[in-house]
């Protein structure tokens, strides 16, 4: 739970406090450790196996799906996103309950709870296509990544005008900047999204020569600032903290 508008540490009896600054950070940390750990393996260890493509052309980058697949990568980023996903869901619902509080309009509001459904498919996105690799059931797995960036995608730019309407009314420093970071990074994804879908339809149309090279970059990146627009939370929860608390003897039953 949150300290503040979420709970009252006069009630409850902490067992865990810890900064959501560092809950934020250490949240991000599982998925980004974990990604870069398997492509690094995939290009160390498997370069061959994780660059090759239907097309049998020159190849000098893994993507994302390609990287995850292998052995071991496959566990170190499915352990990475089993144990971020908790976090993940527990934000979610933050945001949610910190939107209620900050507006009474019924359009802000109604955007608030599609925002938080948005979240919990975009990380229920992410789950499937971790735990269901594409070279064993590749449409459960291309479903799944066609949830995960549709809701993200979604998720951002609702967000992105939610905070909007937050910045007209409220003058604090650390909430225009994590306005300005949030649509940044907003519109930075979806240049990147676009690049990706360029490269990967010219790859399967012309068979180029390091053109899924290209797709693989821009994909990195797509994730990349997916993680660091999550991230933001650091500015939007600074002053919070996160509490493990049991309730007193006296409201045991």
């Amino acid at each position: 739970m949150l300290q503040g508008p979420y709970g009252s540490v006069d009630r409850d009896r902490p067992l865990i406090r810890l900064q959501f600054t560092s809950f934020a950070v250490g949240t991000v940390l599982l998925p980004l450790t974990g990604l870069i750990a398997c492509l690094f393996i995939s290009l160390e260890y498997h370069f061959e196996d994780s660059t090759f493509t239907h097309c049998r052309v020159s190849n000098y980058l893994p993507s994302i799906s390609a990287a995850i697949s292998l052995v071991p990568e496959r566990y170190i980023w499915r352990c990475c996103i089993g144990l971020h996903s908790a976090p993940r869901y527990l934000v979610a619902i933050a945001y949610f309950c910190f939107y209620r509080r900050r507006f009474e309009r019924l359009p802000e509001l109604l955007l608030s709870g599609l925002v938080l459904l948005c979240s919990l498919a975009e990380n229920t996105g992410l789950l499937l296509l971790t735990y269901v690799s594409s070279t064993e059931t590749y449409s459960v797995h291309k479903n799944a990544f066609i949830v995960f960036i549709g809701s993200s995608l979604l998720h951002m730019l609702i967000t992105c005008r939610l905070w909007q309407v937050i910045r007209r009314h409220y003058v604090n420093p650390e909430e225009v900047t994590s306005y300005r970071w949030k649509l940044r990074l907003f519109l930075f994804n979806i240049g990147c999204c676009a690049a990706a879908a360029y490269f990967f339809r010219r790859h399967n149309k012309f068979c180029e020569a390091g053109v899924y090279t290209f797709f693989a970059l821009c994909e990195y990146l797509v994730v990349f600032s997916n993680m660091a627009f999550h991230m933001t939370a650091f500015w939007d929860f600074g002053s919070k903290e996160v509490i493990v608390a049991t309730p007193p003897e006296d409201k045991r039953y």
